[in-house]
């Protein structure tokens, strides 16, 4: 994560399209000195097209021809940002986003694609719309699963992409045993023009084979909820309707001052636009003198002189020209395990060409999967006994997984010599000291979190939440902060806007749980670290001892954090997970502020404790020598991020861990479950665990549910020494 060089200018990759994804690949393999890198998408992965019919067919599954662009940052070293671009300010230079204030870039790509919707038609929130093809792929899985007898399908837009969805439609829908009716509907008069003649006649012949309805030179008057209505009044039954219409530029576009074609943005041959700060690619660009189908296959040959030109344009280079080929071969997936190949007027037909095809597409996204791991350098000789051992341990995590292990910070703090003023009630050994006012009490703490993401916002968020963690453990109300941020080696105009990303995302986040940022310190280090010293108020602290036997104890957030962001850090892949879309739920989790669990539990609760760096283990098992009882947990009802028990599984685990498990291991009985070792798991921004009276914990966790919050009854307080047994 640290740079070799100091970043001067930023690099905005505004889009998660197949061009910029091989951008990030090629950026990881030779990232330019001095650039900071940043992609933006919606989402943490990405459909790539050629793969959507034979997912639609049943012949892939839905990871299959996902893009992990979570994966794809982390190997690049950039900043992905979760959000959709709405508009650029070109004189400004920033991009503004849906989600999060405006993003200043120096140079800047875009590669958003298209879409298919129908905006003006009346009905068309009830249609799916093909792009995005997430939400596509998702909503048909859902249609399937109903398990209508006899579906009825309609496909708006009988282009070259309807037509192979309409195939891969009927074959999936037959093979599952019904019997479909798939219908075809095109304003246009005579179809698939891009084809030569031979393969248009080969697929128009496996349209009719399949049973398929085609309605050329139809308009469409309305959607309905089972029904499309043509203009001359004629309705056609549909349970599910698609629409592939012609390519259409996403709306925001217009607004940019961008030279446009039809919507679509124009480039020269260097892939630049009318504004040479901006560059574009993809289906949402069109090249003056190259018009050419909206078809990967450009994209994808258009991202190694996209990749050359933005280093060249942030290195005073000369750009290198892009000439899209004329013909390309065109392989048609025609439902089954078969496809046509167009080129030159010629065609072909067979299984063959489906393994073909297959293999192309495979390629493709192997290129983008298989993501070669950085090797550490061998030591040099004689080194320091024991100095191989240590390198080899886990690569050391962010956030709470760089702590100091239980142990060390326990023998540390056992030198400290008691309080010495009145008013200081406690000091160490709770999640915060307590100081007595006038008014009740203060509590004060100060944590601080190694940067696990490249987003320094993100981490701003995230280190708030996380600080306040100890003010609400203690049922108190924040009410002042002070910052402490160490960045990384920057150039003078990238330090100011990272700490005013950092101090302006502070700010927000304390304000909405009702406090203040009064100030703080900042200094340049070797990487990115953010903290802030906290104080609460109170009527009355409540501390980790005072639970008692019978309680229940009640936690408010899934278990994973640890275990998850370490396997982001290290570009784990898993067969049937995505990895991206476990990291986004994971940090969804983290987002989510205690303020008002806290609340809900602060009037009841007998003891109260944030389970954080030391894993619900550790920090349950505080509770219990302050409490002086035991514990007995529930695997079963201990909530788990999705994601973390298979990567447990896999061996994937924070560098804290061991250290975590190691110091609650003799104090524990279990059970040889896996699901053991996330109990050890060090939280950043974990969820509050506290013990409250057994006849109130249902009602409590009814409470935190309907804020919002996945809290569980995981367990009860027993009698006996401090001892956690797990069931």
């Amino acid at each position: 994560m640290t740079p070799a060089y100091p970043a001067l200018r930023d690099l905005v990759l505004v889009g998660g399209g197949h061009a910029h994804a091989l951008v990030l690949r090629m950026w990881a393999m030779d990232p330019l000195p001095g650039t900071r890198l940043t992609v933006i998408n919606p989402d943490p992965v990405a459909p790539y097209t050629g793969m959507l019919p034979g997912l639609v067919a049943g012949h892939y599954r839905r990871e299959d021809l996902m893009i992990d662009l979570v994966r794809l940052a982390r190997h690049a070293g950039a900043r992905l940002i979760l959000d959709r671009a709405t508009g650029l300010d070109r004189e400004a230079r920033l991009i503004h986003l849906a989600g999060r204030p405006s993003l200043p870039y120096d140079l800047a790509s875009i590669d958003v694609g298209i879409t298919s919707d129908l905006p003006d038609l009346p009905g068309a929130g009830l249609a799916v719309s093909a792009k995005p093809l997430a939400a596509y792929a998702e909503q048909w899985e859902a249609f399937l699963a109903r398990g209508l007898a006899f579906p009825r399908v309609t496909i708006l837009g009988a282009g070259l992409g309807g037509v192979e969805l309409a195939m891969a439609t009927a074959h999936r829908l037959r093979s599952s045993g019904t019997r479909p009716t798939v219908t075809l509907i095109d304003r246009a008069t005579s179809l698939l023009p891009g084809l030569g003649a031979a393969a248009r006649r080969k697929v128009l012949a496996r349209l009719s084979a399949d049973g398929i309805t085609l309605r050329t030179g139809a308009e469409i008057a309305e959607i309905g909820p089972s029904v499309v209505r043509l203009a001359g009044g004629e309705e056609i039954g549909s349970d599910f309707t698609l629409t592939v219409t012609g390519a259409r530029p996403q709306g925001w576009l217009a607004d940019t001052g961008l030279k446009l074609e039809r919507g679509f943005i124009v480039t020269d041959a260097g892939l630049c636009t009318s504004d040479g700060h901006v560059f574009a690619v993809g289906d949402c660009a069109t090249i003056t003198g190259a018009l050419r189908p909206k078809a990967g296959v450009f994209a994808v040959r258009a991202a190694p002189v996209l990749h050359a030109n933005l280093r060249a344009a942030l290195s005073g280079q000369s750009l290198q020209q892009f000439r899209p080929q004329r013909d390309y071969l065109k392989l048609v997936a025609l439902g089954g395990q078969d496809a046509v190949a167009d080129k030159w007027g010629m065609a072909l037909a067979g299984p063959r060409l489906w393994r073909l095809k297959d293999r192309i597409d495979r390629k493709f996204m192997d290129r983008l999967s298989d993501l070669p791991s950085m090797q550490r350098p061998p030591l040099p000789a004689p080194a320091t006994t024991g100095l191989d051992a240590l390198l080899e341990r886990r690569p050391l995590c962010g956030g709470c997984g760089a702590k100091l292990g239980p142990g060390t910070l326990a023998a540390a703090l056992g030198n400290l010599q008691p309080p010495v003023r009145t008013e200081v009630l406690s000091g160490p050994g709770d999640d915060a000291a307590v100081l007595s006012t006038s008014a009740g009490v203060q509590v004060l703490t100060t944590d601080h979190l190694r940067a696990f993401s490249n987003d320094p916002r993100l981490m701003a968020r995230l280190t708030a939440v996380h600080a306040m963690g100890d003010v609400w453990a203690m049922g108190a109300r924040p009410q002042v902060a002070l910052a402490q941020v160490t960045l990384p080696p920057l150039g003078p105009d990238l330090q100011a806007r990272m700490l005013s990303e950092i101090m302006d995302e502070a700010a927000t986040t304390f304000r909405a749980a009702g406090a203040d940022v009064v100030g703080g310190h900042s200094t340049e280090g070797a990487e990115l670290t953010i903290g802030f010293t906290v104080t609460g108020t109170a009527d009355r602290a409540i501390g980790k001892g005072g639970a008692k036997v019978g309680d229940a104890l009640v936690l408010t957030k899934p278990l994973g954090s640890g275990i998850i962001l370490a396997a982001e850090m290290s570009l784990a892949r898993l067969p049937g997970l995505m990895l991206g879309e476990i990291w986004a739920g994971c940090i969804d989790q983290m987002s989510r502020a205690q303020g008002d669990a806290a609340a809900i539990l602060t009037p009841v609760a007998h003891a109260m404790t944030d389970v954080t760096g030391f894993g619900l283990a550790g920090h349950l098992l505080e509770m219990l020598a302050a409490s002086e009882a035991g514990a007995t947990l529930r695997l079963d009802d201990i909530p788990l991020m999705p994601g973390a028990m298979e990567l447990s599984a896999a061996g994937h685990g924070s560098s804290l861990q061991p250290a975590n498990l190691s110091a609650v291991s003799w104090q524990m009985t279990a059970s040889d479950d896996p699901r053991v070792a996330l109990l050890s798991d060090p939280q950043t921004c974990g969820g509050l665990l506290a013990a409250v009276p057994a006849d109130r914990a249902e009602a409590l966790v009814a409470a935190l549910r309907a804020e919002g919050h996945e809290a569980a009854v995981i367990g009860e307080v027993t009698p006996g020494n401090p001892h956690l047994t797990v069931v």
